[in-house]
């Protein structure tokens, strides 16, 4: 979550800076030809070792960026930011080229993030070998490189780039010293010599290395964005035989990983790949998570005593109260054993529960719930979880009724029995109001250490269970308790507040996971909002018709089809759109190619409908690949006055339009109506091939005839 948000104000931070410019604007630079291509910021330009290489053998070429001060790119793991360079190699048959190779990257700090990348000359070095088959002569490669460089904004670029080479029979051993020196700065694998050791506590991460001689500096890189704070300071501590260095875990929790990768950087320039186990810092990991673990136990308790002013479980307690006053004759032992025996229906209820989290976190961790909040699945079943609870918070419906009739005439047993069963009916009726208190309790308990969930729902159970037994100690109190009131379900309906705030942070966060672009994310966020309308519906038939079997069966199928309809994945697109641009448009038609331009806009729904029900349609999309239709989508979604100019050029001054375009005059342009339907597409296009064709005899005929 810290690396979510430290990318989201990266991006805030670029949005800010960044001039008129964007991936659609660069100009491609570079033909491909041999030679170093001048871009913003860097010079580009692929090298090799000597420029020979035999049939059968083997040579190294790279990628080289030369930067200009104060800028950077990117290590294959970019950090809290940043994107590493892109090659897409085009090579003559024979040739093979391997995968890019990173040196050791350098810590480089950007306002409150942390990147990895590279400063003055960044060489990727790439294997290259032939086949013994490879024809002497000369060989050409091109590569089409992207990058991202950064400072304080951050700029993509892209260029085709070429390299000349010879196939001779013996090749020159010469060598590339910029290759050489980049090959030698890439981490090998820890040999047998270098001990590396990795400790953990719920904060800190600690590395210790021995190496067999004093080391004067050291860096940890990890692989991913799960081990570490990225920015904050690793503290290094010399030893005798190596080094230690200690740093922030990213994932603040007691469940430490399994296991450590990544790259230590050594003095000297040496650096090493590891991937070893972690082990819990003895003499540390105690007092680390001490403070952490009796915050979580005082609150806990204390929202175990909360829990008895919420309306459905405050009147168990008022009559329960009610019967020790009418006992006052009998022994104050037997009065207090009462109230042992309630608190024991309450513990052995609530280690139920402990024991179902502790198994359905079993099960999610063979799911794939290690991450839970990475899972869209677990998200949309959380919002779904926590939107229904605050309905029956706010007062739609009554979620408890029937669970207190249902322990009820357990409750009204005479003796021990009936104190137990009490207990037990208050922690069954007390689950629909403890939903801001669950709600926490299960994502602590999803990432805690069993006894550490024992621990903290025990000291739940206990606040739950602590006035009814205060009062069998004291009976005399008992009468001092305020009466049920309407204050109980005003109460009640104000812990729906920080329930539904809850559900708007989730929202966010199922944006953030759905789809690789913000239109995919708001698509899947609008469905999860369906979701929720749909449980509403079933709130409302909980609360129209109580504690019916039928109204049940109802808000049941209600909640499956709510759960279901956010985590159904939408037909997309199978062809290929492009932005609409008057130059796309001029250069389709000149090439005498038929056009199908869709205006369309993300708040028109008409727009929307048409795009799912008709345009995705598959006999629609197979005849526009058929006939080689060039696809223009002109998004107004915000006014852009080259689109809003096309719309009056075809005679339209909204969205949706649709125009085909099967030829170079103006006769040719076809305007669709705006709902469509299968039938008009097809015929519209069949209708345009028709007189695309009959232009081409025409041209052709004339063509003759002239000659």
């Amino acid at each position: 979550m810290r690396t979510l948000c430290n990318r989201l104000l990266f991006l805030l931070a670029v949005l800010s800076e960044l001039p008129s410019f964007s991936y659609a604007q660069v100009r491609e630079s570079g033909t491909g030809e041999p030679g170093p291509v001048k871009s913003q910021h860097l010079t580009a330009e692929l090298i090799s070792d000597s420029g020979t290489i035999a049939p059968g053998g083997k040579s190294r070429v790279a990628l080289a960026l030369m930067l200009e001060p104060g800028w950077h790119v990117y290590w294959f793991y970019a950090g809290d930011s940043g994107e590493p360079p892109l090659v897409a190699w085009s090579a003559p048959t024979g040739l093979s080229l391997g995968p890019m190779q990173y040196p050791a990257p350098s810590r480089l700090p950007l306002g409150p993030l942390m990147d990895y990348g590279y400063e003055g000359t960044a060489v990727f070095p790439f294997d290259l070998s032939t086949s013994p088959q490879t024809p002497l002569g000369n060989v050409d490669l091109k590569a089409h490189v992207r990058w991202l460089v950064c400072r304080e904004v951050c700029l993509p670029g892209k260029s085709y780039l070429g390299l000349n080479l010879k196939v001779i029979p013996q090749a020159s051993s010469q060598t590339n010293k910029l290759i050489d020196a980049a090959v030698g700065a890439e981490p090998v694998k820890a040999p047998s010599s270098v001990k590396i050791a990795v400790t953990a506590t719920r904060d800190m991460l600690t590395l210790s290395v021995v190496t067999g001689k004093k080391e004067t500096s050291a860096e940890y890189y990890p692989v991913d964005d799960d081990s570490i704070r990225n920015a904050a300071e690793q503290k290094i501590e010399s030893t005798p035989d190596g080094v230690r260095l200690v740093t922030e875990r990213a994932d603040t929790s007691d469940t430490l990983p399994k296991e450590l990768k990544g790259v230590l950087k050594l003095s000297g320039g040496r650096s090493y790949t590891f991937d070893v186990p972690v082990a819990p810092a003895i003499g540390h990991s105690g007092r680390g998570d001490e403070p952490g673990l009796l915050l979580a136990v005082a609150l806990a308790f204390a929202g175990g005593i909360i829990l008895n002013l919420m309306p459905c479980v405050f009147p168990v307690l008022f009559l329960k109260a009610l019967a020790l006053i009418g006992s006052a004759g009998e022994s104050k032992a037997r009065q207090r054993a009462h109230g042992m025996a309630y608190t024991a229906g309450i513990l052995c209820s609530f280690w139920i529960i402990v024991g179902a989290l502790l198994t359905l976190r079993a099960l999610g961790k063979q799911a794939g719930w290690g991450f839970q909040l990475q899972s869209p699945g677990f998200v949309v079943a959380m919002t779904c979880l926590l939107f229904f609870m605050a309905l029956s918070l706010a007062g739609m419906f009554d979620l408890g009724m029937t669970l207190t009739s249902a322990g009820d005439s357990l409750a009204r047993k005479g003796g021990y029995t009936g104190s137990f069963f009490t207990g037990v009916l208050a922690t069954v009726v007390a689950t629909p109001c403890t939903a801001p208190l669950m709600g926490a309790a299960i994502g602590f308990a999803l990432s805690q250490r069993a006894l550490v969930t024992f621990t903290v729902f025990t000291s739940l159970a206990i606040g739950l269970a602590f006035p009814y037994l205060t009062l069998t100690f004291v009976p005399g109190w008992a009468s001092k308790l305020p009466r049920p009131g309407r204050w109980m379900e005003t109460l009640k309906q104000l812990t729906s507040v920080p329930l539904f705030l809850t559900v708007v942070w989730l929202l966010w966060v199922y944006g953030h996971l759905s789809g690789s672009t913000a239109g995919d994310g708001i698509d899947h966020v609008a469905r999860l909002l369906v979701g929720l309308l749909i449980l509403a519906i079933g709130g409302w038939i909980l609360g129209r018709w109580p504690a019916r079997r039928l109204g049940y069966l109802a808000a049941a199928a209600m909640a499956a089809i709510a759960l279901a309809f956010p985590l159904f994945t939408a037909q997309s697109d199978r062809l290929q759109w492009q932005p609409f641009s008057n130059a796309a448009l001029d250069e389709a038609r000149s090439e005498g190619k038929p056009v199908f331009v869709d205006f369309t806009a993300a708040w028109c729904l008409s727009c929307q409908v048409n795009e799912k029900a008709v345009l995705q349609d598959r006999g629609v999309e197979q005849e526009l690949v058929r006939r080689h239709y060039v696809l223009l989508r002109a998004d107004w979604t915000r006014y852009d006055p080259e689109i809003t100019s096309e719309l009056s050029r075809v005679g339209r001054s909204g969205v949706p339009t649709y125009v085909i375009i099967s030829g170079p005059s103006e006769r040719a342009t076809h305007v669709l109506p705006e709902l469509l339907t299968r039938g008009v597409v097809l015929d519209a296009i069949r209708q345009a091939g028709t007189q695309q064709d009959s232009q081409t005899l025409t041209s052709i005929h004339t063509g003759k005839t002239g000659g």
